[in-house]
């Protein structure tokens, strides 16, 4: 693998060289989540063709979703710690892609049977779901300086938006033309191709190689860290205060996190504001795209620039991000949506002439910039504080209560419109408490954290000496050597 130096200004250029497949994969891969997400009106209507949306059900789908990646993560994200993270993304690429192709086969019409094989084929995606974002954590440890972390992730969030979002406005366009059935299955191939190609160009890194107390060691090809997480080490490492705040904020964030599209989607899809899927993906390009480049690309240069003397600064971003988005969000359902008929709702251009909508675009463009600086420094604030091989477990466990959340938040969110009688100022605000758990206890981690990421550093001092004295040798296991 190329040498990396966090001053040198070609960095970017090296790690993107070696990491460009994952992006492409990101890509497919994000399209499909997103297909499943952000089109459960279309697909209700898949299954039911002339009966309103089912909530209820659709909520189960995307909860099912979550929750089958959240528990795959949670059992399997060792996995990711032990062997080849290479080999993991291309076998659970595969079943991903296999199960998206499936869902293109699925009877049209078929009521409660086709909520079924939905279901069924959603938890196989879901399920080897889990392993994705814990694999691409692990492998760009190893990979990316940490001088170019928040904007490797701001690039990585910049494309799962793009092919999200023009994803979706793709696939709206060929649901609103009985071509449903085509959106699946190229999806679905292009997961696999993509999984091929990764396979071919990327070869394993050696793991702690970004660590700087285990840089130079690790240069020697007869050098390897093999360190395992044992018991006492995981206790004074994973189980510290600042990732048990990360593990127990990330399942209230995601809970409004979860609920915000799925309430925003029923609220302008159904009667009577009736705005088509099309026109939804449109406004979501010129508005949300734009603000979530601006947040991921430019915000996160700038987070790295504030964070690389002080990573501690990350916490107070993270806060920030945390109130500003995720309150702008809550400001869609207080606004006075226009009363459109079903042609006036696929008119993007009658649309774009309502003043509402260009206010909408403002707080959506808004929203998008301030809450992508969560995901930019979150991941990078926990590589800070965990060790090389702690990498895929750690947040496998962010993501099982984080995708627990999320799984929560459209279920719930189903169920307090049945209730409200489709009240949905009543349910954004039961739900907006969600957002006081996450800030409170990321105040408190500010106190903890430098502690924590100075006990990892200690750690790893003590382990390139270790290193150092084995030079030639084989690497002593866990069992051999104390943390």
């Amino acid at each position: 693998m190329e040498n990396i130096n966090s001053n040198n200004s070609t960095n970017s250029i090296s790690y993107n060289r070696i990491l460009w497949p994952i992006y492409f994969l990101n890509g497919f891969q994000s399209i499909a989540w997103g297909g499943i997400i952000f089109l459960i009106v279309p697909i209700s209507r898949i299954m039911w063709p002339t009966e309103p949306t089912h909530a209820l059900e659709m909520g189960i789908l995307i909860a099912v979703l979550s929750w089958s990646a959240s528990l795959s993560g949670l059992v399997f994200g060792h996995l990711i710690d032990k062997y080849s993270r290479k080999k993991i993304i291309v076998i659970i690429s595969i079943f991903r892609g296999l199960a998206i192709v499936m869902l293109g086969f699925a009877l049209e019409g078929g009521g409660s049977s086709a909520w079924i094989y939905f279901l069924v084929f959603i938890s196989i995606f879901g399920m080897f779901a889990g392993l994705s974002w814990p694999a691409v954590i692990s492998l760009s440890n190893d990979i990316v300086p940490k001088a170019f972390r928040s904007r490797f992730f701001g690039v990585y969030e910049i494309v799962r938006s793009l092919t999200m979002t023009f994803g979706f406005m793709i696939g709206a366009f060929l649901v609103q033309n009985g071509l449903w059935r085509q959106y699946f299955w190229g999806t679905g191939l292009g997961i696999l191709i993509c999984a091929l190609i990764f396979a071919i160009h990327n070869k394993e890194p050696k793991r702690g190689a970004q660590q700087e107390e285990l840089f130079h060691i690790l240069k020697n090809k007869d050098v390897n860290y093999d360190f395992k997480i044992n018991r006492e080490t995981m206790l004074k490492t994973m189980l510290s205060k600042t990732n048990i705040v990360a593990l127990i904020e990330g399942i209230f964030t995601q809970i409004l996190m979860g609920s915000i599209n799925f309430l925003i989607l029923n609220l302008i899809q159904n009667d009577p504001h009736n705005i088509s899927e099309f026109s939804t993906s449109i406004f979501m390009i010129t508005f949300g795209l734009t603000g979530g480049i601006i947040g991921q690309l430019l915000l996160a240069r700038l987070s790295d620039k504030l964070a690389k003397e002080r990573p501690i600064i990350r916490i107070p971003i993270i806060i920030v991000a945390i109130i500003g988005g995720l309150l702008t969000f809550i400001f869609f359902f207080f606004i006075p949506w226009p009363h459109l008929n079903i042609e006036q709702g696929k008119d993007v251009a009658f649309l774009m002439t309502l003043p509402i909508i260009w206010l909408m675009g403002i707080m959506f463009f808004s929203s998008r910039s301030i809450f992508s600086l969560y995901m930019v420094n979150q991941s990078p604030l926990l590589q800070e504080i965990n060790l090389p091989e702690a990498q895929g477990q750690i947040v496998s466990w962010n993501q099982f209560l984080e995708n627990l959340g999320r799984g929560v938040g459209p279920l719930l969110s189903g169920i307090l419109l049945a209730v409200t009688s489709m009240n949905f100022q009543s349910t954004i605000l039961i739900i907006a408490l969600c957002i006081l758990p996450g800030v409170i206890l990321w105040g408190f981690a500010i106190k903890w954290f430098p502690s924590d990421a100075y006990n990892i550093r200690e750690i790893l001092k003590g382990r390139a000496n270790i290193l150092k004295s084995n030079e030639g040798a084989a690497t002593p296991s866990d069992h051999q050597i104390k943390p």
